[in-house]
C-alpha cells in the first residue's frame, strides 16, 4: 500500500485516474485516502487519539498530526495539552490560547498488513458512496423517461441492465410476463424510480408498467410529442392486452388514426417493443358513457347509467354481447375499469330490469313495514326519489308537501314517524354491536356505519385484524364465472352501496393501523 519510500507524487495520479474512471470530484478521492490513512495511523498511535491526515495537493507530501485541546490541566496526553506545551512543540503556537486547537506532527510510519487493509476498506468505501452519489446525481432527473441499456445479468429472476456510467435493475415483476431476455440484449424500459438504497440498485426501471406504453406513443407518434393529442390515461395486462386513451388538442385531427398511423405502422412498432400486447386505442369524451362505449369494444353498449357521485357505471348491453365486454378471465372490463377509473358493472338488459324492479320492491316495501304506509304511498315515495328513511327524516313537509297527493299535515306525520324509527334503530343496532362482540378498534374505525358494524359482526369480523384480511370485492361483490356460467358473489357490504374506491380506503386504512400496531 503507501509508505514513506513510496512515491509521492504516486497518490496524486491515483486520485486523478479513479476521479476520471468513476467521474467523481478528484477532491472527494484524497479526502478518501487523508480519511483511510487517518483510520490506519490510529491503529498505529492508538484509537484514543485525535488523528487528522493532509495530503499536498502538489506534491503528494503526507502530513500526519494528533489533533489537542489546549486546556490550564490536561488529565488526558492524548487529547489535551498546556498552553506552555504546545508553545514548545511550535514557536508559532505562541499566539494560541486556551480552547484552541493544535496539530502535533507524527512520525511518518510503514503500513503494517491489518493497517494498510483498514485505510484501504475506508477508500474504497468512501469511493463507492461518492459514486453512488455521483450515479443519483446523474440519474434523479431521468425518472419518468425511457432509458435504453445492455442486459449485463440476470439475478434470481431480475435483470441487471447497464446504463453506461452505472447499472440499473428490472425487478421481475416489472419484466413483461413470458419475455425472453438474455444477457448481451438491447433493451428500453421506463424509469420507474431513482432514489438513494444503502445498498443494491438506485435505478429502478419497468416494462410493465402503463407509463412505459405511454412514453414509446409519445416517441412514435409526432403529434403527441408536439402536444397536439394528448394522453388521458392507460390501462395494461402486460404481454397480453392494453387500453390507452387519447384526445386531439387540435381537433383537425383523429388522435385514434394518428396513433395507428399509416397501415398500423406507428402502433405496430409500440406492440413489437411490448412483445405483441394487444393494444386498443380508444378515443377520449367528457362524457364517461361514451368513453366506456368505446373502451368496451368490439362489445356493443345499449346505454350506460352514470353515477358521477360515486365514480360508477352500469353498462347494460344484449346477452350476445356480454361475454365480449367482460372479456377474458374479466380483462376487457378490468382494463376498462382502470382505464376510466371508474367502478363498472356489466350487466343485461334484463338484469337491469330486474335489477330496477327489485330495488324498487324493496324500497317500498321497507316504506311500508317500517313507516306503516300503504303500499301505493310507499310506491309514491320511491318514484318521487326517497330511497332511505333518513330520506325522509332529513326531508321538510315544504318539499313533501310538492309530491302529487302528499297533504302538509301527512307530510309532518311521515317525517315524525322517520325520526322515531331512526332513533329505535339506532338504539338497536347499539345493542346489537355489544351483542355481538364487536372490538373498540373495529367499531371506531372511521368510515364504517354502525349498520355495517352489525352487517360485518354477522358475518364473525369482529376484529380490525379481520377485516384488514378482506379484499375490497369482498365487501362490494363481484361477478366470477363458474361451471361456464356468471355469478354474481354478494359482498359482506353490497347494500351499503360502497364504491370500490370507498372500499379501498377503509381497507388500507385498517392495514395501516393493524401494520403500525
Amino acid at each position: 500500500m503507501l509508505n514513506r519510500r513510496a512515491d509521492k507524487l504516486e497518490l496524486i495520479r491515483i486520485a486523478e485516474a479513479v476521479a476520471l474512471e468513476k467521474s467523481i470530484d478528484k477532491e472527494l478521492i484524497i479526502n478518501s485516502m487523508e480519511n483511510g490513512i487517518a483510520k490506519a495511523a490510529k491503529s498505529k498511535f492508538g484509537s484514543e487519539n485525535e488523528i487528522e491526515v493532509q495530503i499536498n495537493r502538489d506534491n503528494g507530501d503526507i502530513g500526519i498530526f494528533r489533533k489537542l485541546l489546549i486546556v490550564e490541566n490536561p488529565e488526558n496526553i492524548n487529547l489535551e495539552i498546556s498552553l506552555e506545551d504546545a508553545v514548545k512543540l511550535n514557536e508559532n503556537n505562541k499566539d494560541k490560547k486556551i480552547g484552541d486547537e493544535i496539530l502535533q506532527p507524527l512520525p511518518s510510519f510503514d503500513f503494517g498488513r491489518i493497517a494498510a487493509q483498514t485505510a484501504k476498506q475506508v477508500i474504497t468505501f468512501n469511493v463507492r458512496e461518492a459514486e453512488r452519489e455521483r450515479q443519483y446525481n446523474d440519474f434523479k432527473d431521468k425518472k419518468d423517461t425511457i432509458l435504453s441499456g445492455i442486459v449485463k445479468r440476470l439475478e434470481f429472476g431480475n435483470v441487471i441492465v447497464d446504463l453506461g456510467r452505472t447499472e440499473s435493475i428490472i425487478q421481475k415483476n416489472e419484466l413483461i410476463p413470458r419475455e425472453n431476455i438474455k444477457a448481451g440484449d438491447r433493451v428500453k424500459a421506463y424509469c420507474l424510480d431513482v432514489r438513494r438504497e444503502p445498498r443494491g440498485q438506485q435505478i429502478f426501471l419497468s416494462r410493465a408498467h402503463p407509463k412505459f406504453m405511454e412514453k414509446l406513443f409519445i416517441q412514435e407518434v409526432p403529434e403527441i410529442y408536439d402536444g397536439l393529442i394528448e394522453i388521458k390515461s392507460s390501462s395494461r395486462d402486460p404481454g397480453s392486452r392494453a387500453k390507452i386513451c387519447v384526445k386531439a388538442i387540435d381537433t383537425s385531427l383523429d388522435p385514434v388514426g394518428a396513433c395507428v398511423g399509416m397501415r398500423g405502422s406507428r402502433v405496430q412498432a409500440v406492440v413489437n417493443e411490448l412483445q405483441g400486447e394487444k393494444i386498443d386505442i380508444v378515443n377520449w369524451s367528457e362524457d364517461p358513457a361514451v368513453v366506456v362505449s368505446n373502451a368496451l369494444s368490439p362489445a356493443e353498449v345499449l346505454r350506460v347509467n352514470v353515477n358521477s357521485e360515486e365514480r360508477k357505471l352500469d353498462v347494460i348491453l344484449s346477452e350476445e354481447n356480454l361475454s365480449k365486454a367482460i372479456g377474458r378471465r374479466g380483462q376487457n372490463v378490468r382494463l376498462a375499469t382502470k382505464l376510466l377509473n371508474y367502478e363498472i358493472n356489466i350487466m343485461t338488459d334484463q338484469e337491469d330490469s330486474e335489477r330496477r324492479q327489485l330495488e324498487f320492491k324493496e324500497k317500498t316495501d321497507n316504506f311500508v313495514k317500517n313507516l306503516e304506509l300503504d303500499e301505493t304511498l310507499g310506491q309514491l315515495l320511491v318514484a318521487e326519489g326517497f330511497s332511505t328513511i333518513d330520506d325522509i327524516k332529513d326531508s321538510t313537509p315544504e318539499i313533501l308537501s310538492k309530491i302529487e297527493g302528499i297533504e302538509t299535515d301527512t307530510a309532518k306525520e311521515l317525517i315524525d314517524r322517520a325520526k322515531e324509527f331512526h332513533q329505535k334503530d339506532q338504539e338497536e343496532i347499539s345493542n346489537k354491536i355489544k351483542d355481538l362482540g364487536l372490538d373498540n378498534e373495529l367499531i371506531n374505525h372511521k368510515g364504517l356505519t354502525p349498520g355495517m358494524l352489525v352487517t360485518l359482526g354477522e358475518q364473525k369480523i369482529l376484529k380490525l385484524n379481520d377485516f384488514a384480511d378482506l379484499a375490497s370485492d369482498e365487501l362490494t361483490g363481484t361477478y366470477d364465472m363458474i361451471k361456464g356460467e356468471r355469478i354474481r358473489i354478494k359482498g359482506y357490504l353490497e347494500d351499503f352501496a360502497l364504491s370500490n374506491k370507498e372500499a379501498d380506503d377503509l381497507i388500507m386504512s385498517a392495514r395501516a393501523k393493524v401494520y403500525q400496531d
